[in-house]
């Protein structure tokens, strides 16, 4: 239950973890190069973590699996799973929360009074709209119930996960739930979309880390996801990019070319039209990403991505991206271009070889004229 005690600012729930105040400025710089800020930004996100009170935070579960929270806890750094998730004040998370039942709900909604117009409410899972919203209850009501309840209070919404931002495989077609991202079902607040099955937890935190910081949203794209974390087409921080300019492609997950670490273009890979930060920020402490493990991208952070054509079957025709809405040809042209290389060597080798021939010729014709004198 809430209590009128004043929120420590996330430096004091810090220290109160244990932490010192060398491990808070190292957090502190960790993030901003994760949101790939300047080092001057960095002073603004610590004076910000200093003096500002721990966020309330209602963080609601519906139609998921839930590895979006299991994406945050598991973060790189200490501090997150420990301060922004936590300690951030979550007042209602029904994974995490000690409290069940009557007295979870009881804090949801005394949150939901006493910070009207303050708390972030984060949504995980999509929210079924079919057979008047019966596939999801809790406590009694549908999840649209429960979601336009606390959305109405809230300051700001941040869809976890792709289930949240677009539907993800509930949405799949026939999509026999009805399974609906929130955005369309709330047009008056703002919202953040942070897709990923599951979203990097190093995302989902910057996002935090920034509405704490500038107290505003994130910088968004069109789709609504922060710049910060999805400007960027996971095809163009790929280490395989090389591959796929060189027309070096592996046909099959078990051939040579495959073994070599050719693209994955052709097996499936959907990084040319998925943007993400899987490439540079990596899982698992930094250590790898699907296509470094070998599995091409499925393409996990757009719309409707489960029915963007078969995960293993490659992509023809590109929209948009120039080069790329050919690619299958890249391998060919490239060769062409070798073999069209290799002729030219070989015409330009021979004449050079005559020109040789004919002046050795000369000088000999010359050298008997000079015999004979």
């Amino acid at each position: 239950m809430a209590t009128n005690k004043k929120r420590d600012t996330y430096l004091q729930a810090i220290i109160k973890q244990g932490y010192s105040r060398r491990d808070f400025m190292k957090f502190t710089t960790f993030m901003a190069a994760y949101m790939g800020l300047q080092n001057s930004a960095i002073g603004k996100i610590t004076k910000a973590l200093e003096t500002t009170p721990r966020l309330p935070v209602i963080w609601e579960h519906y139609q998921e699996c839930t590895c979006c929270s299991e994406s945050f806890i598991r973060s790189d750094h200490p501090i997150v799973a420990d301060i922004l998730l936590d300690k951030i004040s979550l007042d209602y998370t029904e994974t995490l929360m000690a409290a069940s039942g009557e007295q979870a709900e009881a804090a949801k909604h005394d949150t939901m009074k006493k910070y009207h117009g303050e708390y972030i409410l984060c949504v995980e899972g999509s929210i079924p709209m079919g057979d008047d919203g019966n596939y999801c209850c809790i406590a009694g009501k549908t999840a649209l119930q429960q979601f336009k309840e606390a959305a109405e209070g809230a300051k700001a919404i941040i869809a976890w996960g792709s289930c949240a931002s677009n539907g993800c495989v509930q949405a799949a077609y026939p999509n026999p739930t009805g399974a609906t991202p929130i955005h369309k079902l709330v047009k008056n607040k703002p919202i953040i979309r942070v897709p990923g099955c599951p979203p990097i937890g190093e995302v989902m935190a910057g996002v935090i880390v920034h509405v704490v910081a500038f107290g505003r949203l994130p910088e968004l794209d069109r789709m609504g996801r922060p710049k910060a974390f999805y400007a960027k087409r996971v095809h163009d921080s790929c280490y395989r990019r090389a591959y796929y300019d060189a027309g070096l492609f592996a046909e099959t997950f078990d051939d040579e070319n495959s073994k070599k670490g050719y693209c994955l273009y052709k097996v499936g890979c959907k990084g040319p039209m998925t943007y993400n930060s899987c490439g540079t920020i990596k899982w698992n402490n930094g250590v790898s990403f699907p296509i470094q493990s070998g599995h091409g991208c499925i393409g996990c952070s757009e719309d409707d991505f489960w029915d963007n054509g078969p995960l293993y079957e490659r992509l023809t025709n590109l929209p948009g991206f120039g080069i790329e809405a050919t690619a299958d040809n890249i391998g060919k042209a490239v060769a062409g271009a070798v073999a069209v290389g290799i002729g030219a060597h070989a015409v330009l080798s021979t004449v050079a070889k005559r020109k040789e021939l004919k002046k050795r010729i000369n000088r000999g014709i010359k050298n008997e004229e000079n015999l004979a004198d």
